[in-house]
């Protein structure tokens, strides 16, 4: 937490008062505090500072101690040969030689008090998020400047992710589009699941029966381990035997697995505790399979749309006629057609298809398809959730999927983490008196 609070205090040059030393008496003034660097090597990248009135542009590297210069091994790193100033809150080593023999200037800074007592308000407080009084008293072009940036850094955070399973997928943006489809068609809960199941479907072969949809279903369910007879549920276990579309979907299933040597996943790895029924993985198969038959989880049919209701109709899906009167095998339901919900699409679209355009305007240098990806997000409303109502509540307009996109950024990847030092609100709190 000290190092980190240093680093806080260089950045943002919330300096001691008068004249800045080396320990051995130089005139230190920071004309640039350098890039901060969050990766391995020197702490500040770029730094211009001069020393004794001479102006040094290098890197600096900040400590707890003296010390620690040697602990880390700097000394024998040449990564830090070009470190022009070390800056400690403790001065414990006078002698701090870099690994080609240079001697380096120090100088010894602190946290000023206000900062640290703002600093232990944030992390300790019961309050949830810890800088809530300030919000409501933030300017707006901050508040705009910072969420834009949190959106921005979720789409690149999302985009690294597509890039992944593009990898796993041999290449294949098809692949990855529907693997990142099927994920979101868990919703959250059986995202992992749904990404694994996709990942074991060979595309290419089932392909090649794309025009018969109870095939397409049977390899679907299959390759999920829902067509395995320990999967069923004890108590309906012999209603979906004598039924027999268990069983003919099974015996299908063995046929296309044998003819293309198919690995099913885990059954065990679903989970149906505190799910909704309309949400069961079995529901949520059936209407990827919809989907796939009728050729409308392709990412080319994505990129041609143009409009928010262009997307919808295009993920607008229903279960098969089985699934319209079960929602698991053997227990009869009241029919529905069980169709994917206008606000499940959205959310779809929100987590998938902006993600993936995106992503695959920036791989083909595409801008249109990256400006179609932000379009899509302030065409959107904002998504309903308890992040978003924390948010309200606390003062901030949530008004489109972008807004949403960028608060439940700020949480995940700051309030959760404590990181307040990384926060622009966090900042604020941080120098107020």
């Amino acid at each position: 937490m000290k190092e980190a609070l240093l680093h806080y205090v260089w950045k943002h040059r919330l300096l001691p008062v008068g004249d800045l030393m080396t320990t051995d008496g130089q005139l230190v003034e920071v004309v640039d505090p350098g890039l901060h660097n969050r990766n391995a090597g020197p702490d500040f990248f770029n730094a211009k500072v001069k020393v004794g009135g001479t102006l040094w542009v290098g890197n600096v590297e900040i400590h707890n101690s003296s010390s620690d210069w040697y602990q880390h091994g700097h000394d024998r790193d040449a990564a830090y040969d070009n470190v022009v100033l070390h800056v400690c809150a403790v001065i414990d080593r006078d002698d701090i030689l870099t690994a080609s023999g240079r001697r380096l200037p120090q100088v010894k800074i602190s946290v000023p008090p206000v900062v640290l007592d703002h600093y232990e308000q944030l992390i300790h407080t019961d309050k949830y998020p810890p800088c809530y009084q300030i919000i409501p008293s933030l300017s707006p072009l901050l508040v705009h400047s910072w969420m834009s940036a949190l959106q921005t850094e979720r789409l690149e955070q999302k985009t690294e992710a597509i890039s992944r399973r593009v990898a796993l997928c041999d290449g294949s943006w098809e692949a990855a589009y529907f693997t990142t489809l099927a994920r979101n068609f868990g919703f959250g809960i059986n995202g992992d699941a749904f990404e694994q199941w996709a990942l074991s479907i060979p595309l290419s072969a089932v392909g090649h029966h794309r025009d018969d949809l109870f095939q397409v279903e049977a390899i679907f369910m299959g390759q999920a381990g829902l067509l395995s007879p320990d999967s069923l549920l004890e108590r309906y276990r012999e209603n979906a035997m004598a039924e027999g579309y268990f069983t003919r979907l099974r015996n299908e299933y063995l046929y296309l697995q044998h003819k293309f040597s198919l690995k099913p996943i885990d059954h065990h790895l679903w989970r149906f505790l505190r799910l909704r029924p309309q949400n069961f993985p079995y529901i949520r198969i059936s209407q990827l399979a919809q989907l796939y038959f009728g050729c409308r989880a392709s990412l080319s049919q994505i990129v041609e749309c143009k409009s928010v209701k262009e997307f919808l109709e295009v993920l607008d899906t229903q279960a098969t006629e089985y699934w319209q009167t079960h929602y698991v095998f053997g227990a009869e339901s009241t029919r529905s057609s069980k169709r994917l919900s206008a606000a499940s699409r959205k959310l779809i679209i929100i987590n998938t298809v902006v993600p993936v355009l995106f992503a695959y305007g920036r791989h083909k240098r595409d801008d249109r398809l990256c400006d179609r990806a932000f379009d899509l997000l302030e065409e959107l409303q904002a998504e309903k959730n308890h992040i978003t109502q924390m948010w309200q509540e606390c003062g901030l307009s949530v008004t489109t999927a972008g807004d949403s996109q960028a608060l439940i950024q700020l949480k995940n990847e700051y309030c959760d983490r404590k990181d307040c030092l990384r926060c622009r609100i966090g900042f604020e709190y941080l120098k107020r008196q």
